[in-house]
């Protein structure tokens, strides 16, 4: 259903019955800011000088999508944005919403542009969750200026929505507020007697903000809902002075807010920084996102695997043994399961990122690929085919072949890759590498002498 904030004779409510709502409803709702000055965080584009601060102001609006975690700002945003470009408001929650109700906004926002020449702007609350036939039916109406789309998501639009709406839209990521920017809010509540719980006597103790400020992680909403439990418990009890101290937080907020979508941008974003850190020989960083993907509740074979692939990708035979412990850690995590797994699954990840680095395996396998799938396949050479079945050797299969281990060194001079000039694999010379690289020189010359 769409819903429509407007002060003319079509409003649903009338002003006292508005202000009846607005008192009945939750403190994060109450506290919304109503215009820029009141608005917190984002200041990447929405400071003075930066760029959706520059459009308001130059009243060029063009269609918005807001992408970030929850709690972030981006409705709030999007009713400031109505009110500063004196536009109608409609916001649609995209689960519930039908092509029928987008169409009905649409031919509302053509009559007032029509009659009013007033603009209107079409809030879209997870507009990922639109399929494709609903978001195309905004795509005209979007390009023509008859509504301001304002979209807002909790994932990556590029993945999330379709094209041809991104490249008729200007795209914001919401971060997550900082500590100062909660500890702002809730000090701001805690005196605005009108929105917020001014008229009260609160005695807020400063490491009860803070410590709801790290607790939201960056979740305005979740922290100001915490503060309401928390004041509001002691006023339905009949306390007149209410005492918000240290304790009274932790029992308000008594899990920390982990922000974490195992299908979206967060999954593969916490999965990158793992493996670029256990790369980049940083075992800090390396646990830190580990015990992230852990407390967000990633799948298990999901985490061991990428462990897995960094120990041969980036460690490969500088430390042959990070992929024996690698391996040994997806058996052992799967076999106990979490919580125990996160001691086989940190061991290994730790052991890679201190281990000396190598990807001369893996760009060995990855140029072999290439020639085989873009040049011309090689035949294996007769020396070299299978010669034990009965007319094998009638072919000239495998009579010439030279078994090394009749050699003295184990090693004998013989072609095995015709054509072949340069080579796949170059070791590093670091880690256990370097014990390879002079064993390959050692052969070098023995190759180059027989010739």
């Amino acid at each position: 259903m769409c819903m429509p904030e407007t002060r003319d004779k079509k409003s649903l409510f009338s002003d006292i019955e508005k202000t009846q709502l607005q008192s009945n409803a939750p403190l994060a709702a109450r506290m919304r800011p109503e215009n820029l000055e009141e608005f917190i965080g984002q200041r990447d584009f929405i400071a003075p000088g930066k760029l959706l601060y520059r459009m308001l102001q130059a009243q060029t609006l063009s269609s918005l999508i807001f992408f970030g975690p929850p709690g972030t700002g981006k409705t709030s945003l999007a009713n400031i944005i109505a009110r500063q470009a004196n536009a109608d408001f409609f916001y649609l929650g995209a689960p519930a919403a039908s092509v029928a109700d987008i169409r009905e906004i649409i031919g509302k926002a053509k009559d007032n542009l029509l009659a009013k020449n007033r603009k209107t702007v079409l809030f879209i609350d997870e507009i990922h969750r639109f399929n494709r036939a609903q978001q195309d039916v905004l795509l005209n109406d979007v390009e023509s200026g008859i509504i301001i789309l304002i979209g807002a998501t909790t994932e990556n639009p590029y993945f999330a929505i379709n094209s041809p709406l991104i490249s008729r839209s200007t795209i914001f990521e919401f971060k997550p507020l900082e500590k100062a920017d909660i500890i702002q809010l809730l000090k701001r509540t805690l005196t605005d007697k009108k929105r917020g719980l001014g008229l009260l006597d609160i005695r807020a103790a400063d490491d009860a903000l803070e410590y709801i400020a790290i607790m939201s992680d960056g979740d305005g909403r979740k922290a100001l809902t915490a503060l309401e439990i928390g004041v509001m418990s002691q006023k339905n009890a009949g306390a007149e002075a209410i005492k918000f101290d240290l304790e009274t937080a932790r029992e308000s907020i008594q899990q920390k807010a982990i922000y974490f979508d195992p299908t979206g941008d967060t999954h593969y974003d916490l999965a990158s920084a793992l493996q670029k850190s256990m790369r980049g020989s940083d075992p800090d960083a390396t646990v830190y996102w580990l015990a992230r993907l852990i407390a967000g509740g990633e799948d298990l074979r999901f985490i061991a695997r990428r462990i897995a692939v960094c120990a041969a990708e980036d460690v490969g035979n500088a430390d042959p043994l990070a992929t024996v412990l690698a391996a040994a850690a997806v058996q052992i995590s799967e076999f106990v399961g979490f919580p125990e797994a996160q001691l086989p699954l940190a061991q290994a990840a730790i052991y890679i990122a201190c281990a000396p680095k190598s990807n001369a395996s893996a760009k060995a396998i990855w140029s072999a690929l290439s020639d085989v799938k873009n040049n011309k396949t090689i035949p294996v050479p007769k020396h070299l085919k299978d010669s034990h079945y009965q007319g094998a050797r009638k072919q000239g299969y495998g009579t010439d072949y030279k078994y090394s281990h009749d050699q003295s060194g184990g090693f004998v001079v013989q072609e095995y890759l015709p054509g072949k000039k340069t080579p796949y694999y170059v070791p590093t010379g670091r880690g256990k590498e370097k014990i390879i690289m002079d064993y390959l020189q050692k052969l070098e010359i023995l190759i180059k002498q027989e010739k």
